[in-house]
């Protein structure tokens, strides 16, 4: 990652593993045309939760587990035992303490005290001098930093060469706001500053006085400072260390940051000095979380004792041996595991006993980098944390493409016109009423269809040889390699909404931030491919002459589904295809009826349709707020369970399974990206100021990558508050997922031990793991260690089985 580090002396070499280790735990933020979820713990998944709430308490003065109010309520209600907290007590391993039953009892009585972050010297000069340092230096950074990353919204791009750290010693050197503001002789302080950002970070802890024990959290605290800037940083270097390579920006916006800080203690050095020193000596004790830290992670693990209590009465319902083999399904349809999708999917099941359907991730086992019609960008339609393993593209005859492109570059145009200096203000006042029309008819365009375009295709390059194992391997992954319906419909999905920067957040996070209609039309011209099924049948999957499969894409916020019919022969099962159209819109109708009573202003099925297009509609959908649990398993495991949308399912048969290869591929992949959505979900509801998006009312986007809240400062990262609260509750309980997987125990603590990166999500309970016996019941909890123990008994190290 970082070059030359031979030269510099073994004092700043530590520092530079120092500031590596803490750009690391600091969260990816995506751009916002491919955003997805991330887990804003991912920098602490080798600590506990009592651990990471010590961390955030001085990095960030912010709590990290809910308010005890939330769960006080539940306890009052039942709908958390004290069989519950006991369970939890048992299970806390004691390192740091335990608490009585009695103290977790009275806690939930007594608010938990608002920890405070230790100062930066920005903070401490502030106190002293009276001018907010730390407002006009996030101001400043915020200035800089939008225009250094603009993808294309500003109409002047600035010098950009020679990296971050290069290109804002060039800007600061000449912004003279800080020197006004008190602070003498910035620029030329800049200016004589090293050009070597890792240099700059060795005189900035000389200055200050930084040891390497303190360098770790003083650094990461300097992070949290930057806000949404570090984070798109971080995102950088994970995406460019995904392709092999590396990237210097996140360390080199803490550098920045550290100037800053290095330049306000030498004016103010007398005032602040003993502070200073005492909060490096703080920043090099050890991280150990407080009594009322530990009482509230127990309180965490209790409140997810009972959901996974609830979750176990729930599925008992269909609980019970396998059933027979059943004759031929009318209609097979696989939807994305997206908690979404579980609403439809039973909406879908109760039209017909001949319908079967099942989940998979969303991107349908075909992670491309994809070239869509008229364009030349190369989008990443798969998981984040998979590099594009194929090439795919939507190209059309020159003459199209060519007045595609023109039609596009017109529309740009346009709106750069909109919004330059010398036109927008004259452009409002003679457009205007205008405008005001084209608003009225967006607005009532909620039946509106866009075209279907031009089926994407594969790279010709690829082998058939290459085409036919990725085929067998991604219908093998389905369980569905025998007993094929006639019609097969693959359903991506993706979110049709208006105005919402946050649009791709409702995308398909397995597509990269995209709608999954690219995914399903490549894995149906697959599949639909003769010579494609010749080489399957060589390998033991036969599918029939007589079926086809349709690719579609199910539409989140409205329900409706659309179906590529045009990529298959025409005239091919067409009274199939009519009867299927029946089908979609009657489980449609269902579908938005139970979705309906959840949202606010929301009377019935049909005013969904219409939120989709109201440009003023903060909450167009809840996106996969509520989820709680991931099932891997026979659908006739969850089938008779309603859900409520609250479950990833995954369908997964371990008998066909052979060597488990698909259960790794399970626990490594689709659990990590469920993972990283629910913990968006909790990080974004239990601290909003640190991990959530603000207000949808003051976003302005800066620069087409995130969003400030009001005119400047940093970008906010996660969800904007609207996804999560409804204007009088939180409409997301914050808990850790459980993982429930049927499969032997012995093959998942296999894949735990060659995955530690997956292990540790585990043994630290930022993931819960649970087995499910042959008769679909909760059997087995794994408690760390590669130990388990019986589900719903508490832990006892003599009971506990060892993995062999």
């Amino acid at each position: 990652m970082f070059a030359k580090l031979e030269t510099f002396p073994a004092p700043l070499l530590e520092l530079v593993a120092e500031a590596t280790r803490s750009a690391k735990a600091v969260p990816p933020l995506f751009p916002l045309s491919a955003s997805v979820a991330v887990n804003p713990f991912l920098g602490q998944a080798s600590e506990p939760l009592a651990v990471t709430a010590a961390r955030m308490a001085r990095v960030a003065g912010t709590r990290i587990t809910p308010e005890r109010a939330q769960w006080a309520h539940q306890f009052e209600t039942g709908k958390i035992l004290e069989d519950d907290l006991r369970a939890a007590l048992a299970a806390f391993d004691g390192q740091f303490g335990r608490p009585g039953l009695a103290d977790v009892k009275a806690a939930l009585s007594n608010p938990a005290p608002v920890p405070k972050a230790l100062p930066t010297v920005a903070e401490l000069a502030a106190d002293v001098s009276g001018v907010d340092w730390p407002g006009l230096i996030e101001d400043r950074i915020g200035v800089w930093a939008a225009s250094h990353f603009d993808q294309g919204q500003a109409l002047w791009q600035p010098n950009r060469s020679g990296g971050a750290f290069a290109a804002w010693r060039e800007f600061a050197s000449r912004d003279l706001t800080p020197e006004i503001h008190g602070l003498t002789g910035f620029g030329a302080f800049v200016a004589a500053s090293s050009r070597s950002h890792w240099r700059a970070i060795g005189r900035a802890c000389e200055t200050l006085g930084l040891s390497t024990a303190a360098a770790e959290t003083a650094f990461h605290r300097w992070l949290i400072t930057l806000g949404g800037w570090a984070q798109y940083a971080r995102g950088l270097l994970w995406q460019a260390e995904l392709d092999g390579k590396g990237d210097n920006t996140v360390t080199e916006l803490l550098a920045i940051r550290m100037v800053y800080d290095e330049a306000l203690f030498g004016l103010y050095e007398e005032q602040i000095a003993a502070k200073w020193a005492d909060t490096v000596t703080r920043h090099e004790t050890a991280l150990t979380p407080d009594r009322e830290m530990i009482i509230d992670a127990v309180l965490q693990d209790a409140v997810e004792r009972a959901e996974q209590r609830r979750l176990a009465q729930t599925l008992a319902v269909s609980a019970g041996p396998a059933p027979q083999a059943q004759d031929r399904p009318k209609l097979q349809a696989a939807f994305c595991i997206d908690v979404r999708s579980e609403v439809f999917r039973r909406a879908l099941e109760a039209q017909d006993q001949g319908i079967a359907t099942f989940g998979f991730a969303g991107f349908f086992g075909l992670a491309s980098a994809h070239q869509a019609e008229a364009s030349d960008v190369i989008e990443a339609r798969g998981p984040v944390l998979l590099p594009a393993a194929i090439a795919s593209n939507a190209k059309e005859s020159e003459p199209r493409d060519l007045d595609q492109r023109y039609a596009a570059r017109a529309k740009r145009a346009w709106g750069r016109f909109k919004l330059a200096a010398v036109s927008s203000f004259a452009f409002v006042e003679a457009a205007g009423p205008v405008y005001a029309g084209k608003l009225l008819r967006d607005s009532l365009a909620a039946g509106s269809k866009q075209a279907a375009g031009p089926a994407p295709r594969l790279d010709p390059a690829i082998r058939l040889e290459d085409r036919i194992g990725m085929a067998h391997s991604v219908l093998g992954a389905m369980s569905l390699t025998d007993n094929f319906a006639p019609v097969v419909m693959l359903a991506g999905h993706g979110a049709g909404v208006t105005n919402n920067p946050h649009e791709s957040a409702l995308h398909c996070g397995a597509c990269g931030g995209h709608a999954g209609d690219v995914n399903a039309r490549l894995l149906a011209g697959l599949l639909n491919d003769t010579e494609v099924r010749a080489g399957l049948a060589a390998k033991g999957i036969s599918i029939p002459d007589d079926t086809i499969f349709v690719p579609a894409l199910h539409n989140t916020t409205t329900d409706a589904v659309t179906l590529y019919d045009g990529d298959v022969p025409k005239g091919a099962h067409a009274e199939d295809l009519t009867r299927l159209r029946g089908w979609l819109d009657a489980a449609g109708l269902l579908a938005r009826a139970e979705r309906a009573a959840r949202l606010p202003r929301a009377d019935s099925g049909g005013d969904l349709m219409r939120r989709a297009r109201d440009w003023a509609e903060l909450r167009p959908e809840w996106g996969l707020a509520g989820c709680r649990a991931f099932i891997a398993a026979p659908r006739h495991r969850t089938k008779a369970s309603g859900l409520s949308g609250q479950a990833f399912l995954h369908s997964y048969d371990w008998r066909s399974d052979d060597g488990f290869g698909v259960l790794e591929l399970i626990m490594t992949a689709p659990v990590v990206v469920a993972s990283w959505i629910i913990l968006q979900y909790y990080g974004s509801s239990v601290a909003p100021a640190l991990f959530g998006g603000g207000n949808k009312l003051l976003h302005n986007v800066a620069g087409g990558i995130g969003v400030l809240e009001g005119n400047g400062g940093s970008l906010r990262p996660g969800l904007p508050w609207q996804s999560v609260h409804d204007g009088e509750a939180l409409q997301h309980d914050p808990l850790r997922l459980s993982v429930v997987i049927e499969a032997p125990r012995e093959a998942m603590t296999a894949v735990l031990e060659r995955h530690a990166g997956v292990r540790e999500l585990f043994d630290n309970r930022w993931l819960h793991l649970i087995a499910m016996d042959t008769e679909g019941r909760l059997a087995w909890r794994y408690c760390g260690g590669l130990r388990w123990e019986p589900f719903g008994q508490e832990p006892d190290a003599e009971r506990a089985i060892a993995a062999e």
